[in-house]
């Protein structure tokens, strides 16, 4: 199970959340008494690294970010990856995870695999967490939660959804990779994760997307969440082709103390609380 170990009866004042991802780390602290987010700060890779080498800069950056160095009542890993598969709870068993991920993924026979429940979309993620970041979170700070990334992205779009009739298309952008959700008339129609190098490959992985969902790009309704802005590449090129072009919004459940730039950044991670 995704959900795992975790303490609710620390009396420490803070909660922490960790996004993992091969091109680097985010960090975000929840003060639970000002009911306000005072810490957030990602630390980047130049280029995609191993899990191994992952785990040697979160442990650089423990031992560097002094407030990352203070008790916390609830710490929650987030693995943000390609290895997942949205299954719906009629086709999903406990028994067959490796199927779920062994068409669309490379896995080995050696990784653990792990699911979560999406709240209110009848369905299971399957996934791969990044097991020697697990291990070592248990083995120096004790018991903790973890979730797929995705998990987080599904089910804060499907809250802000549920009104829509139409078909809408979240885009969310990373470093080399991108997921899009399809939410139609307040459910989960699509999820998927794609690879790009280059703009050309992003918005053909997307007006791919759209017309496999008979959804054209003159009455499509997109937005955009993640690390993207106006004069970026992929939203001009994505401008050009579809005409209803949007950011979404986090709603963020408590106060921000620290300055952020927009609200479609940083989305799964300050929204995991």
């Amino acid at each position: 199970m995704a959900t795992t170990n975790k303490i609710t009866s620390k009396p420490h004042k803070q909660n922490l959340s960790i996004q993992i991802s091969l091109n680097g780390l985010s960090f975000c602290i929840l003060d639970i008494e000002k009911q306000a987010i005072v810490y957030l700060k990602t630390v980047n890779t130049n280029k995609p690294e191993n899990p191994y080498k992952i785990l040697d800069l979160l442990k650089e950056t423990f031992e560097t970010e002094k407030p990352l160095q203070a008790d916390f009542n609830d710490i929650q890993v987030i693995h943000e990856n390609e290895l997942a598969a949205v299954v719906p709870d009629p086709l999903f068993s406990e028994d067959h995870l490796a199927d779920y991920l062994k068409f669309n993924a490379k896995i080995l026979r050696s990784d653990f695999i792990s699911f979560d429940t999406i709240a209110n979309a009848q369905c299971k993620n399957v996934y791969v967490p990044y097991v020697n970041i697990n291990n070592y979170i248990f083995e120096h700070f004790g018991a903790f939660s973890y979730k797929h990334f995705s998990t987080i992205l599904i089910e804060q779009v499907l809250q802000q959804t549920q009104s829509k009739g139409s078909t809408c298309l979240y885009v969310h952008v990373a470093k080399n990779h991108f997921e899009i959700v399809a939410i139609k008339a307040g459910s989960l129609e699509l999820y998927n994760s794609f690879e790009y190098r280059t703009k050309e490959d992003f918005i053909y992985y997307l007006l791919f997307t759209a017309e496999q969902l008979q959804l054209t790009p003159d009455s499509l309704d997109l937005y955009f969440l993640g690390a993207i802005t106006e004069t970026d590449p992929l939203y001009q090129i994505t401008h050009k082709y579809v005409r209803n072009v949007h950011f979404g919004q986090r709603k963020d459940y408590y106060k921000l103390a620290i300055p952020t730039e927009n609200k479609h950044q940083n989305f799964t991670l300050i929204s995991s609380f």
